[in-house]
């Protein structure tokens, strides 16, 4: 059952990251405008397949080594891109890559991301072909056409919402608690990237992000609509795109539906964070953006992570 809380923001948002390409590397940011998408730029772009089917890690885990870069400027609100407004790649064993932020002309179709398919907008064969060598196979660049399409979230959990290319939902968080009570327990610590959040927060107790129906951040209300379960992901580090069997086995132990939800339908996850979804978007006005160092009220709770959704 929920419960509503008025609470003083002893929890702060301590990181921002963004991941422009759907499983390349993420930029960590002091400040993003907001969108009901999820913040602006991320997951905007996705390599695929010549079928058009999406690359992530699980699958291509060099991926993890393209570093990306973005003006900025991009950053703030109400940026538009110029003509000379590029997005910068970098892989190992490549030259730097350059796509103009402008849109592309070309459409695509066909594209698919689990069981999503539609149109997208295509890159160009430079950037095709500079995916093509680096993976080996062949592949091509393309961005989320939102003038054409909708990639809706599951309607069972956040009717009305949608996303870009994320894996579920336009937002994830993860708290900085939860990182350090999963790092005692490895015997070589991990980083935050094993687990790719948008917002990781600092000052709660590790896991409380499981028990957070709904919050506020700076002004805006967010829904914390589903557990995040996990895929391989988490296991490829992240600075060698070398998969172990850490973190996994360890969250198994103490983190699995098993364990966190005896009571519910199993289903052989494992759950590490918190997906939300911006519930007042659709307002109108400016400063729609999120900080480094805004504080979180926690609004509305579960009582136990065997009644939050999963």
């Amino acid at each position: 059952m929920a419960q509503a809380l008025s609470s003083k923001p002893t929890v702060r948002i301590s990181s921002i990251f963004i991941y422009p390409i759907k499983s390349c590397r993420g930029i960590s940011v002091s400040q993003a405008p907001i969108t009901p998408t999820g913040c602006r730029w991320d997951r905007q772009w996705l390599v695929v397949n010549n079928k058009g089917r999406a690359y992530t890690q699980r699958v291509e885990p060099k991926l993890a080594l393209v570093e990306v870069e973005l003006p900025n400027e991009a950053f703030s609100e109400g940026w538009e891109p110029t003509n000379s407004s590029y997005m910068v790649l970098k892989a190992p064993g490549m030259n730097v890559l350059k796509v103009s932020l402008s849109k592309p002309r070309r459409t695509t179709d066909g594209v698919s991301v689990w069981e999503w398919s539609g149109s997208a907008l295509d890159e160009g064969d430079e950037a095709s072909q500079w995916f093509s060598n680096y993976l080996g196979k062949p592949s091509r660049l393309v961005r989320f056409n939102t003038a054409a399409e909708t990639r809706p979230v599951e309607p069972g959990y956040a009717p009305g919402h949608s996303v870009m290319f994320s894996d579920m939902y336009p937002y994830m968080l993860l708290s900085q608690g939860s990182m350090d009570a999963l790092n005692k327990l490895l015997r070589e610590p991990i980083p935050v990237n094993r687990f790719r959040p948008n917002i990781l927060v600092d000052g709660c107790e590790s896991f409380a992000e499981d028990l957070w129906t709904e919050i506020k951040i700076n002004k805006f209300i967010f829904q914390g609509v589903k557990l995040c379960s996990r895929c391989k992901v988490p296991t490829i580090n992240q600075e060698s795109g070398i998969a172990g069997s850490e973190p996994n086995e360890t969250l198994k132990k103490f983190r699995s539906d098993n364990v966190l939800r005896p009571t519910q339908k199993q289903r052989g996850k494992i759950y590490f964070g918190q997906n939300l979804v911006w519930k007042d978007s659709l307002t109108e006005g400016k400063g729609k953006i999120i900080k480094v160092g805004d504080p979180i009220y926690v609004l509305r709770t579960v009582s136990s992570a065997d009644e939050a959704a999963a």
